[in-house]
């Protein structure tokens, strides 16, 4: 069997939390022990029964992360499509179709965005846009553009803040719904309210809080490290990842910042499609 391999993201964050939460350590030994025997047994799922009721367990939360074992079949995730299910959560599509649901992460504005909708535009393909607060009120005419253009803008709270960490529905509501205000005010629309944590860092509790507001939380199935400004991936890095992880029903996460993004994204549409994949709105995931 492959060696299991986890994403950068998921890694620096976990680490990250660790080291700031005192007594963690001990906790990660045993966790991490626990993970990598379900991972060589085939199966991420972790999950305990209270009252009846599936609870992702502390194994499952903190931090979205995925392992691939095949190129081109789909990864597993640290909480299973069931799983998440309870929350009106996913990180996927249906595994038969060749189908992928393209996302975008906008934290701020580089000047990449532009290109980036002209090669949806020349594709005709709708993608969603999680997008934090000051970037509404920064670009309100990109927001605009993408609205008129057919694409969704999601909810990826106002401050990018580790959401796990937020404890009290007000708190929660408020990072949520002053992005919702703030989009209204941009585009005179109600916001779709689809939202994805930044970082991918979240709690049992989050995803109950999400759904009690009428959201849908969005994961990923396929990413790979392109949000370092300063340090981007080539464009053959980025077709390997692209290309050779792209499985059926993927949920594919890029960042709008990113300049290798916009330079390859009309080749990698093509290539996608020659492949044989359709690329659908996450609307469409949603009627499901």
């Amino acid at each position: 069997m492959p060696m299991t391999r986890f994403s950068t993201y998921t890694f620096k964050t976990f680490l990250r939390k660790s080291l700031l939460s005192p007594g963690t350590w001990g906790i990660l030994l045993i966790l991490t022990a626990a993970y990598l025997a379900g991972a060589a047994a085939g199966t991420l799922s972790a999950h305990i029964s209270v009252s009846g009721e599936q609870i992702i367990a502390a194994s499952a939360e903190g931090n979205w992360g995925l392992s691939f074992q095949e190129e081109g079949q789909p990864p597993a995730g640290n909480a299973t499509a069931e799983e998440l299910a309870q929350y009106d959560a996913c990180y996927m599509g249906n595994s038969d179709e060749k189908v992928l649901y393209l996302t975008f992460d906008a934290g701020y504005e580089n000047g990449n965005t532009e290109l980036i909708l002209d090669a949806l535009k020349k594709h005709n393909v709708s993608a969603t846009f999680f997008v934090v607060g000051t970037y509404i009120e920064s670009e309100p005419e990109l927001i605009r553009r993408m609205t008129e253009e057919g694409h969704i803008v999601g909810n990826h709270t106002w401050h990018h803040p580790d959401m796990s960490e937020i404890e009290t529905m007000d708190a929660f509501k408020e990072e949520l719904c002053s992005v919702e205000n703030a989009f209204l005010e941009a585009t005179g629309q109600e916001m779709t309210k689809y939202y994805r944590p930044p970082g991918g860092v979240y709690s049992t509790e989050n995803l109950k809080m999400a759904r009690e507001l009428g959201y849908k939380t969005f994961f990923w199935s396929l990413a790979y490290v392109d949000w370092y400004q300063d340090d981007q991936p080539t464009e053959e890095e980025a077709f390997e990842k692209l290309l050779g992880r792209i499985h059926p029903g993927a949920i594919v996460l890029l960042h709008s910042t990113s300049s290798t993004n916009a330079q390859i994204l009309d080749e990698l549409l093509t290539k996608w499609e020659e492949m044989g994949y359709q690329i659908r709105s996450l609307s469409d995931l949603d009627s499901l």
